[in-house]
C-alpha cells in the first residue's frame, strides 16, 4: 500500500460505525497519528457531521489537508434510510422515545411521486431540536435536554432527487441527494406532515459525500491499523 502522508495532510474516507459521533471518529484518528508518530499534536477534522445513529461516509482530513475542508463540507451529500410513518418522536428519529402516534396514511405510486415533487429543489427546513445547530453560542440539543424551548429558524436547502419506496403500511425506503446543511430528520418529519400522519427517521446511511462515495471508505478499525502500521 502507498504510504500516506498523514503529517503532512491526508483525506481519508470513513465508515462511521452507528452511535459514534463524527468527533468521536477524529478524536480516534488524532489519537492514533500522535501515539504512531510521538506528536503532541495535529490538525485533524471532518468535513460535515453525522449523526451518531447514522453510519457511512464521514471525510476526514489530517495535516495540511485540514485548510481545504470547506470546499469538502460545502459539497452535497446522498444518503439511503427508512421513515417510519404513524408517530412522532422530539428527536425526528430513534434517540428519544415515541411521543404521538397518528392514522397510517394510504401508500400508493401517486402518493410517492407527490411527495419526491413537493420535498423537490429549494425547500425551507426547520432544523431538529435536538441537533448540533449553535444558537446563542450553544449547541441545539443543550436546550432540548434542559427542556429549555426556542425557536430554530428554517434554512433553505436543496433536494436535488428523492426516491422512495413501501416498505411495508408504515414504513418508506428512500434515497435522497441533497444540499449541505440538509437535515434527512427534518425531511422525515415533514413527509409525515404531508401525508397528514407522523414521522420519524429509523435508519439512515451516507452513501456520498461530495465525490467521496461509501465503496471507497474504510472502517475506523481499518484506518487504525494502518496508521499503526504506517
Amino acid at each position: 500500500m502507498k504510504e500516506i502522508p498523514f503529517e503532512s495532510g491526508a483525506v481519508l474516507v470513513v465508515d462511521k460505525p452507528l452511535s459514534w459521533t463524527s468527533f468521536d471518529v477524529v478524536k480516534k484518528i488524532r489519537y492514533a497519528i500522535c501515539k504512531q508518530y510521538n506528536l503532541k499534536k495535529i490538525k485533524v477534522g471532518h468535513a460535515g457531521t453525522l449523526d451518531p445513529l447514522a453510519t457511512g461516509v464521514v471525510v476526514v482530513c489530517t495535516g495540511k489537508k485540514t485548510k481545504i475542508i470547506d470546499q469538502f463540507i460545502n459539497e452535497s451529500k446522498e444518503y439511503i434510510g427508512k421513515i417510519r410513518l404513524g408517530s412522532t418522536t422530539p428527536s425526528f428519529d430513534l434517540e428519544t422515545e415515541i411521543d404521538k402516534e397518528f392514522p397510517l396514511p394510504v401508500l400508493d405510486d401517486k402518493i410517492l411521486k407527490g411527495i419526491s415533487k413537493n420535498f423537490s429543489g429549494e425547500i425551507l427546513q426547520i432544523p431538529p431540536i435536538f441537533s448540533a445547530k449553535r444558537i446563542k453560542g450553544k449547541r441545539a440539543y443543550q436546550y432540548a435536554r434542559n427542556n429549555e424551548e426556542i425557536a430554530l429558524k428554517p434554512n433553505s436547502v436543496t433536494i436535488h432527487n428523492l426516491e422512495l419506496k413501501v416498505v411495508d403500511k408504515k414504513t418508506l425506503s428512500f434515497k435522497c441527494h441533497c444540499s449541505k446543511g440538509t437535515y434527512i430528520r427534518s425531511l422525515a418529519r415533514d413527509i409525515g406532515l404531508f401525508l397528514d400522519s407522523g414521522g420519524h427517521l429509523i435508519s439512515l446511511r451516507r452513501i456520498k459525500s461530495g465525490n467521496f462515495s461509501l465503496e471507497m471508505a474504510k472502517s475506523l478499525d481499518e484506518w487504525i491499523d494502518i496508521i499503526k502500521a504506517s
